[in-house]
This record gives C-alpha cells, structure tokens and sequence, in this order.
C-alpha cells in the first residue's frame, strides 16, 4: 500500500484497519477526504474510518503517524463527532473513482482506477498520480493506446477532476466495497450525492440493491427506485423480501406503486398486495410471507439445510413454523414452531413433527405494533407466527421489522454526539 517512496494508492487503503498507539484497533477506513483546488495537486486532508456502531468519523491526517500496509495508526485522539461532507470536500473513493475525464495530450477521455497521495515537503497529503484506464482505442492525439490498457499519469496529465454531468461508472466503487454487508453498504451510499447515489445503485444487480435498499432510509431508498427504469424498479422489488417491498411501496405515489406491481410477475406482486391490504403498523402489514414452513413429515436435517440458506435473514432463521400441507403461505393448519437451539439437539434422521412447541401463541393479522412487540419480549422470541381466523398461516413478523417500525424514522442517522463543525476538520 506504502512504497518505499511513501505513495498511497487510496483505492486499496478502503478496509484497512486503524489503530491508536497502543494498538487497539480504532475502526477501518471507508474513504478519503479531498479538497480540490484551482492550482495545484488536491490535497487529501482526512480519512473518513467506521469506528463501532458502523458510525462514520473524520481522521485529519495530521493525526495519522503511518500509513502501512494492511494498517493505518493513529496519534490516538479521534473526534467521534459523526463526520459530515462540507461542500467544498470531496470523496476519493465515493466520488473520484470511476470519473471519467479529459486528457490534456488531446489523445482523447480515460477513467480513473485509483488516486495516489503522497507527503509534500511541507507535510500537507496531495493527490500526485491518477491509475488511468481506457476501454477503446482513441486516435487524434501523439498517444494511441490500446483497448483495457491502463496506466499511471501524473494529476496534471488531466484537465479537471470535476464532475462533467455525465453518467459514470460505479464498477470500481463496488469492487472497493464488495466485502460490506448491506447495511454498510447503505450507510455509504447515504452520505453519496444524490446522482452518485444512483450511479451506484444502477451498477448494482438486482439482488445487491434489494438487500440495500432494505436497509436505506425511506428517503432514500424512494428517491432510488423512482429513478431508476420502470421495469428495472419492478425486478429489484421482486428480489425483495415482500414485506419490505411493501412498506417501501408504501412510501409511494399510488399510481407509481400500482404501475410497479403490475410489472412484477404475477406471484411475487401477490404476496406484495396483501401485505398492502393492511395497516403497515399491524402484524398483516409487518409480517413477511416467506418465513421457513415445513410439514410435520420433514426430518430435522432438511430443517437444517433450509434454515442455513443465505437468503433467509438471521431473525428468521432461528425458528421454523410447522404446518399441515399445503406449505405455501396461506397454509394447511398451524400447528407450531420448533427452535434452532431444539433442532440441534435432536438426532437428524428425526422427524420434526416430534419436537413441536404449540405453546407459542399466533398472532392474527390485526394486532397492533405494540401487542406484537409485548409478546416477543414476553417471551424472548424473534419471530412470530401471523394466522387468520381457521389458523391457517399467513406469514411471520420478526423482531427486526418491528425494531424499524418502533425507532424514530431517522435512527439511522441518529447520534446523541452529533454536533455542527469541527475544529479539524477541513
């Protein structure tokens, strides 16, 4: 990451660890911050780091000792004051990567790969070379580089760093990012501009941005979904849990979610429209209608494999609801749950019809927020089990959703630290 010369490629510092003297871990850099001038090279003035809580923080790199690889270290002062953009800042990573400009041979436009810092004389950080790449042979100049070749050029061998209006590429910027769960994920593209915002997410396949969108503000993740092409919209709707299709589309316009779930397919945009028949704040609107269902037949091995499948979410993972067929939601009779911890237990060749809790208590589609919320704490639950007026299962409201609900609208933005400036920052 340093070489001998001191140059920090910045693409390649997102996800190092930073430690303060005594080597605790701090937090891991997510980004750096970059002052753009008239004159001269930019000059990177901080990190942005996730420290605990997935809070975003600034670290002047006046309080940066060293810069390594796989490491970064700290004086051990840090401002836990949640870091905000000022205007005049821009993100290396968040912004700069995949910027498309001009190069000043007249040889035509290249992307930007990375950005590279080094120390000054006066110790100030510049940014001094740009990792260039170009897709597609381009003459009229002294230069005429083959298709996918990259280079390094000095900052000067560009005309600007500045946004040209035009669309770019997110690829690298997800690459950087590839490693992050969705919720931090989302936290990044939140702090993003509203166009880089959606740059991003139009490079995300469908199933990424689903899970993203599911942890973005409403806000954020309506301004997201408008934008995008109709039919691209639907698809990442469909990829969506459905309660979580539904609140957003709760968020909408009628007519915009009436013409998304026209072009979901049939099957998924049912499950969506009886979410959509109840209030969002009761256990019809929250419940999921795909929690893990097995019959009473199904041995506790292949409970085990369904549960361990990556696409079922943790707090839902922990229980599996038992009914008789048919297993779809609405199902045959309700007949209880068995829990994670009991499956283990017991021997896998088992059936687990033979381990059934039936003292859990289902919940019918009506019962407010509150009432969902007293009973999972009541008895220590994460899921529970939502049934209409024959018992028949309609879905699950895990303990997560009713979190989302009960916080204020804004949590996730929230912090009872955070205040206007800081004195080192910038």
């Amino acid at each position: 990451m340093s070489s001998a010369s001191g140059r920090v490629f910045i693409a390649r510092l997102a996800g190092t660890k930073v430690f303060d003297p005594l080597g605790d871990l701090v937090g891991r850099v997510r980004d750096v911050v970059v002052t753009l001038r008239q004159h001269g090279n930019p000059r990177a003035v901080g990190l942005v780091v996730e420290v605990a809580g997935r809070k975003r923080v600034f670290l002047p790199l006046t309080r940066v000792t060293s810069i390594a690889p796989g490491q970064v270290i700290s004086t051990g002062l840090l401002n836990m004051r949640r870091f905000e953009q000022r205007p005049m800042e821009t993100l290396a990573i968040g912004e700069l990567l995949d910027r498309e400009v001009q190069l000043t041979d007249g040889s035509g436009k290249a992307t930007i790969e990375d950005l590279a810092m080094e120390q000054s004389r006066m110790r100030d950080w510049e940014i001094t070379k740009l990792s260039l790449r170009r897709d597609a042979p381009t003459g009229g100049g002294l230069v005429l580089r083959r298709r996918g070749e990259t280079w390094v050029a000095d900052v000067s061998d560009v005309l600007a760093l500045t946004r040209t209006g035009a669309e770019q590429s997110a690829k690298t910027l997800l690459a950087t990012y590839e490693e992050l769960k969705p919720a931090d994920l989302a936290d990044v593209l939140h702090e993003l501009d509203d166009t880089r915002r959606l740059e991003v997410a139009t490079a995300m396949d469908d199933e990424r941005l689903a899970d993203v969108l599911e942890e973005l503000p409403d806000d954020d993740r309506v301004d997201i979904l408008t934008r995008l092409k109709v039919d691209r919209a639907a698809d990442v709707l469909e990829a969506m849990q459905p309660d979580d299709a539904a609140d957003l589309l709760h968020e909408m316009p009628d007519a915009q979610a009436a013409q998304l779930l026209a072009l979901m397919e049939p099957e998924e945009a049912k499950d969506v429209r009886l979410l959509l028949s109840y209030d969002e704040k009761t256990a019809g609107g929250l419940m999921t209608t795909e929690p893990v269902i097995v019959s009473p037949e199904t041995s506790i091995a292949t409970g085990l494999a369904r549960i361990r499948r990556a696409d079922v979410p943790p707090a839902l993972a922990a229980t599996i609801f038992v009914v008789r067929p048919p297993v779809e939601t609405p199902t045959g009779r309700f007949l209880g749950v068995v829990h994670f911890q009991r499956m283990l237990r017991e021997p896998p060749h088992g059936a687990i019809g033979t381990i059934v809790d039936s003292d859990i208590e289902p919940v019918d589609p009506h019962t407010s927020l509150s009432e969902i919320a007293r009973q999972l704490a009541t008895y220590n639950l994460l899921a529970l089990p939502v049934v209409d007026e024959d018992r028949h299962l309609l879905g699950a409201v895990s303990i997560d959703d009713v979190l989302d609900h009960m916080l204020p609208e804004d949590w996730r933005g929230t912090d009872d630290s955070k205040t206007q400036g800081d004195a080192n920052h910038g």
